[in-house]
């Protein structure tokens, strides 16, 4: 993985002091610390005005999310410090979890004294789902950490309807990746929360939201945060790819819940941003369920207005 260490660059151009003294203001790049765990990996910048949590994708992990977004080298320069956990494979948070993953991040905050006056938290995928409920915990819990945003990158916030397309994609048959991705969330589901036939209240109990019944209990803190929310819904490649239609992608179930905010908190700062073709892995492989789809540079600007 490719991580940019940040250090004071002189430029030796120009014959006189004055000179370099103005090219090395112009060229000199901020500091950072880098810091590696277990649990996280932390870009430290030198002057903090604030901090952004990051929680990657079912199977990934914070070298993923730092190779797959480009992120760090923006944010420092902004004086934002770049947190990004180590915790993965959660599709939801019970309240023990949410509880611990709490007194985690606060541990992690105090201990490496970063920010606490700036705080933005985000994540891809089933990261974007960890990361409205750990935000939703802190604002109910009066928590010492309090965000100010939250955005998630085209997330299965409906473990419903993930539990529903999982079953349609079985009946298909079509793209092997399809089927056992859609067998192991169906496998999954019967398990944790058992088959929706026999009731659904366990879903909604721990899903983001459920569009089938309007839920959104779980995210009832979030009424005064910032929020936007990121998809790619490219129905062209998901029909090639997966033969889905447009209410079996996430990116339908995200564009519901916007809605559904908006209307019930009347609050302005949610955003909904759809893009085109710039779902891309770093290897270059298209695919539009990918950090890719997230402008670094606008996604800061947001931080710090």
């Amino acid at each position: 993985m490719k991580i940019v260490n940040y250090i004071i660059i002189l430029l030796l151009i120009g014959t006189s002091c004055k000179g370099k003294s103005e090219e090395n203001n112009r060229t000199e790049k901020p500091k950072s610390e880098i810091i590696k765990t277990n649990e996280f990996e932390l870009i430290k910048a030198e002057n903090q005005k604030g901090l952004l949590i990051l929680f990657p994708c079912f199977p990934c992990d914070a070298e993923n999310t730092l190779s797959e977004f480009d992120i760090s080298e923006i944010s420092v320069k902004n004086d934002f410090s770049v947190l990004a956990m180590n915790l993965n494979q959660r599709l939801y948070l019970s309240q023990k979890e949410k509880q611990e993953l709490a007194e985690q991040l606060t541990k992690i905050v105090k201990g490496q004294n970063l920010s606490e006056e700036n705080i933005f938290i985000g994540g891809f995928s089933s990261g974007g789902n960890i990361s409205l409920l750990i935000s939703d915990y802190f604002v109910k819990n009066k928590s010492q950490i309090q965000p100010k945003g939250v955005f998630i990158v085209d997330s299965p916030i409906d473990l419903l309807a993930l539990y529903n397309t999982a079953k349609k994609n079985l009946e298909l048959n079509f793209s092997e990746p399809s089927i056992q991705e859609a067998k192991w969330i169906k496998d999954f589901f019967d398990n944790e929360f058992g088959n929706p036939k026999n009731g659904i209240a366990n879903y909604e109990n721990n899903s983001p939201s459920t569009y089938e019944t309007q839920n959104i209990h779980n995210l009832k803190g979030l009424q005064n945060l910032k929020i936007r929310f990121y998809t790619e819904p490219d129905l062209k490649w998901w029909k090639e790819n997966r033969k889905n239609d447009f209410e079996d992608l996430n990116a339908f179930y995200i564009e519901k819940l916007s809605d559904k905010l908006k209307t019930e908190f009347g609050n302005k700062n949610i955003e909904l941003i759809k893009t085109e073709n710039k779902g891309y892995k770093a290897n270059g492989e298209r695919h539009p369920h990918s950090w890719a789809i997230v402008n670094e540079k606008d996604l800061m600007k947001w931080m710090t207005e």
